[in-house]
């Protein structure tokens, strides 16, 4: 049923807990299955150098929640607000199809908590298609928000 990518990252889990000095805080929820993720981030400038989560769910959610915290160390925001449910999954090695809504979590949390740290600083959220380098409508699917 799980990979073992999945297995891995939900025996030994990384980046768990809480960080108490975070810049921002992002929740996600569903609530067809119960889980329930919280991603904590610090920042410098624009660069993702910590993260931290705190997941009530099942396996599937837990290894998402590592794999997806591992992922965006380094990133800046709007590379890790780009980063996808498919690319969480990719990186589990896969999900069974009635699991894949927990890499969504993940990406839902990642995104409220650097729409929570814009907030903070008195700037916009982040939303599908602000900041968009193209005049197209509903953008161009390379920058912030457009899937």
């Amino acid at each position: 049923m799980y990979t073992e990518k999945v297995i891995e990252e939900f025996t030994n889990p990384e980046n768990v807990g809480e960080l108490a000095d975070a810049d921002a805080v992002g929740e996600a929820g569903s609530p067809t299955c119960g889980d329930i993720m919280k991603i904590y981030l610090k920042v410098e400038g624009d660069l993702i150098v910590d993260a931290r989560f705190q997941t009530f769910g099942c396996a599937a959610a837990i290894a998402s929640s590592s794999m997806a915290t591992r992922m965006i160390l380094g990133m800046t925001l709007t590379e890790a607000w780009n980063l996808s449910n498919a690319d969480v999954v990719d990186a589990l090695g896969g999900l069974p199809e009635p699991k894949v809504h927990c890499s969504l979590l993940a990406r839902d949390a990642i995104r409220a908590a650097i729409d929570d740290f814009q907030t903070r600083r008195g700037l916009e959220p982040l939303e599908r298609g602000s900041g968009c380098c193209c005049s197209e409508e509903g953008g161009c699917g390379s920058c912030p928000g457009n899937d």
